[in-house]
């Protein structure tokens, strides 16, 4: 059933078109992923769809009853409230008591235990995961979603993909996380120059339907060009035919020429020189640092090599970025030392863009880093390489600041590369870049000619471009993996499911002997007779449970102990479901012989 409908949709900043006359339909069974280069217009879309933005022409449609939620990248926030309170802020009292219990078992899956922490005194990412909580139980039609994996964990974002694929109603959104795109989405619309483009697939199968669009583009544009050819031609040769019948002709030669394509976005190519790079590189002896008193990093050694690819891994506040300052000489550890090599150049890519000047035009930020640039194909000037960025000449000489997120960000990398790094230290790179610059960023690191180590919670990204990872545990411990993300977390979920087989094997060595006849013991024969009534106990016992637990929602610490129980609960339930399968197949057996021997 179609929900929302918006028909024929422009809007403008200056001169710059973001959306000329683009129309988008949603039903209640879409999962839409939104895509684009930065600075397309993807959050005005998904502001105009949400209500908070202004069109200027076309219109939105939804039914009566439609409600739709959203999450917006610069949420508002009051310094004075807890963090209860701001995810029911502007909720009706009867829904932040129905909603309540849930409302805490999201905040404690995005790292939330104490609700009662006022916001003034959180971080941007802990804000930005108190907006997400809110976006996430308030009812809705359409949830609409700009950049949800952002200051995420990739534990997080494994619980957020499941929440969505089991949350009921439409989903619309904007991400870069290209596994998460694959997972969630039925439905792939991408906006390009204006216009947009639906695909009725998920990221993996939308990658081979625009590949065939755009090779269906091309002809397009040969036969429209072959075309133009023709009646430039007649143009040149002058009119023969009727006058009506050459005002056709010249009015059709008109058509074609102005019917000229959308032109498509460059690779944005990376190949810029890198300095020499000697035997001696980074080396971390004994490294330790503490914040108010507790262990980030404890007693950390490693030596960078030349060739190293390494993903840096570990929750929220788990000393990752401070690892990679450390490494890039920002940050000085509390104990053990870092030594550099002579020749090290590191270019690092942190979170924040501190030091970008918003007041200074495009190309001098560049030209303040470096005015030409060796590359394979010579020296490039630093408005050629803007225009490889995707930095028009129109748009080089505007201020810092009229620029989206998105394009500070993509600003923010190129000026790094501009200086020639041979080491290359990036801090969550994937965090507001399209899908677009990092595709290439990844094409340039496969062929970069010294050490990468990326701090990241893209899994596609991870598994792109390192080899071996460090995992924090926040507590200052830091244990390495030989390997990728995926092989990493294969190997967890193994490592996981033998601790269970071998507890399991365990627990039933005291049931089963290997010389012993096919026939139950006496306590087995009792335990047989009695396990059905005791397994609908405790089905009973956690549904009585489950009701507390919906009246104890305002009671966090009777909460909390009711939870418990019913984990304890649920654990005997697990056991004696294992137990019943083995008695019920032992008597199966049993059953097989007396049948057999009669």
């Amino acid at each position: 059933m179609n929900i929302l409908s918006a028909e024929k949709i422009s809007k403008a900043y200056s001169e710059k078109i973001l959306l000329n006359e683009i129309s988008l339909g949603i039903s209640d069974e879409d999962r839409i992923g939104l895509i684009g280069i930065n600075g397309t217009g993807k959050s005005t879309l998904l502001k105009i769809i949400a209500g908070v933005e202004n069109i200027d022409g076309g219109r939105i449609i939804t039914g009566s009853s439609v409600t739709i939620g959203y999450l917006s990248q610069n949420p508002v926030f009051e310094d004075d409230a807890t963090v209860l309170q701001q995810v029911f802020k502007g909720n009706a009292p009867d829904m932040m008591l129905i909603n309540e219990y849930e409302a805490k078992t999201v905040l404690t899956r995005l790292g939330f235990s104490d609700f009662d922490l006022k916001v003034g005194i959180l971080s941007g990412g802990q804000k930005k995961r108190i907006a997400l909580a809110t976006a996430l139980i308030t009812p809705s039609d359409l949830l609409i979603l700009d950049e949800p994996t952002n200051q995420l964990d990739s534990d997080t974002v494994d619980w957020l993909e499941k929440y969505l694929n089991n949350r009921k109603g439409a989903l619309l959104m904007v991400t870069h996380d290209r596994y998460f795109l694959g997972r969630v989405c039925n439905r792939i619309i991408e906006l390009d120059n204006g216009k947009l483009y639906s695909y009725q697939a998920n990221y993996q199968k939308y990658l081979e339907m625009k590949a065939e669009r755009e090779e269906s583009d091309q002809s397009s544009e040969k036969r429209r060009q072959s075309l133009l050819r023709k009646e430039l031609e007649w143009i040149k040769r002058g009119a023969r035919a009727r006058q009506t019948k050459q005002k056709a002709r010249i009015d059709r030669f008109q058509t074609l020429k102005e019917d000229k394509p959308a032109e498509a976005y460059e690779d944005i190519e990376i190949n810029v020189g890198t300095a020499r790079l000697g035997k001696k590189i980074i080396e971390l002896d004994h490294v330790g640092k503490d914040y108010s008193g507790n262990k980030v990093i404890d007693d950390f050694s490693y030596m960078v090599s030349r060739d190293d690819r390494v993903g840096i891994l570990g929750p929220n506040g788990s000393g990752k970025s401070t690892l990679l300052k450390i490494m890039a000489g920002r940050l000085e550890p509390d104990r053990g030392a870092v030594i550099s090599g002579k020749t090290v150049k590191v270019g690092i890519f942190t979170q924040e863009n501190d030091e970008m000047d918003e007041s200074m035009r495009v190309i001098d930020y560049i030209r303040n880093e470096s005015e030409y640039l060796t590359t394979s194909e010579g020296m490039l000037s630093a408005s050629q390489l803007l225009e490889r960025f995707l930095f028009p000449p129109n748009v080089q000489w505007t201020p810092v600041s009229k620029l989206s997120g998105g394009e500070k960000r993509r600003l923010y990398l190129l000026q790094i590369l501009m200086s020639a790094p041979n080491i290359i230290l990036l801090d969550e790179p994937t965090n507001d870049l399209d899908i677009q610059t990092l595709t290439i960023l990844e094409n340039y690191l496969d062929s970069f000619k010294g050490a990468v180590i990326a701090v990241s919670h893209d899994r596609f990204f991870l598994d792109r471009i390192v080899d071996k990872l460090f995992i924090l545990d926040g507590n200052g411990s830091i244990k390495q993996f030989q390997g990728n993300y995926s092989e990493y977390r294969e190997n967890s979920l193994q490592m996981d499911s033998s601790v269970k087989n071998s507890n399991a094997a365990t627990n039933n060595k005291m049931y089963v002997r290997k010389d012993r006849p096919i026939k139950f013991t006496f306590k087995e024969q009792i335990e047989y007779e009695q396990i059905d009534e005791l397994i609908s106990c405790l089905e009973k016992e956690i549904n009585d449970l489950n009701n507390k637990i919906v009246d104890a929602s305002s009671d966090y610490e009777r909460l909390q102990k009711l939870l418990s129980m019913r984990e304890s609960l649920e654990m005997q339930l697990n056991e004696k479901m294992e137990r019943w399968v083995y008695l019920n197949e032992l008597a199966e057996a049993i059953g097989r012989i007396r049948k057999e021997t009669c």
